[in-house]
């Protein structure tokens, strides 16, 4: 195998660690027995924790998105032709998705903002701090999540192999987050958010579609 080879194979092996790593520092930073402790420790400053987490999550990622831009490697798939339409339209169903859950999450929350002006943490992402089956989460439990997953796959037109290494790890992300948030969910809500898993799907809305095929 040729040096050229090796380092071919070196690269795209580097920007899939990269982006696990970046993963994998996001989920423990934002995992429950972690937040726990932190929120144990810091008491009154643990307020300032979300934000101190985007702003981590931000500036962490650049690194990763420059690597990124350097490497594309063989074409995969190009979203051309009559794709472009299959692609416009989960397009506006992840801009509906973002759009509706923006509506429903707390943004203030969600930015850490809330959390310093009120002096305390906040738990769910609602500004009630209640379970809101209401609108899109009637739908999907996690909207962002799912808009996050069609989104990745549908903003290049063109997908090379290095645009797939990431789509994949971040897809496998999202649903791994989408689980670990779950268990964070249940364990602050209980049997409320219980009844609300039995009642609405995680990602895809597939109990919704079944309640109105009346299946």
């Amino acid at each position: 195998m040729s040096n050229e080879l090796v380092d071919y194979q070196m690269q795209y092996i580097f920007l899939a660690l990269f982006w696990i790593l970046w993963c994998t520092i996001h989920s423990i930073m934002i995992a429950l027995p972690v937040t726990n402790y932190l929120e144990s420790k810091l008491a009154n400053n643990y307020r300032y924790y979300r934000l101190f987490f985007n702003f981590i999550s931000g500036v962490t990622l650049i690194p990763v998105l420059l690597y990124s831009q350097e490497l594309k490697g063989q074409l995969i798939f190009v979203w051309d032709g009559h794709f472009i339409i299959i692609q416009f339209i989960l397009f506006m169903i992840a801009f509906i998705l973002f759009l509706t859950g923006a509506r429903k999450y707390d943004m203030m929350q969600f930015l850490g903002i809330r959390q310093i002006k009120s002096r305390r943490a906040h738990a769910p992402l609602t500004e009630s701090g209640k379970i809101d089956v209401t609108g899109v989460l009637g739908l999907t439990r996690h909207p962002w999540y799912l808009g996050s997953i069609i989104f990745i796959w549908v903003f290049n037109k063109n997908i090379y192999l290095s645009t797939l290494i990431i789509n994949l790890v971040l897809t496998i992300y999202l649903i791994v987050g989408t689980f670990l948030e779950e268990r964070k969910l249940l364990a602050l809500c209980g049997d409320r958010y219980r009844s609300y898993q039995n009642k609405v799907s995680m990602l895809i809305p597939v109990k919704w579609v079944k309640e109105k095929l009346n299946l």
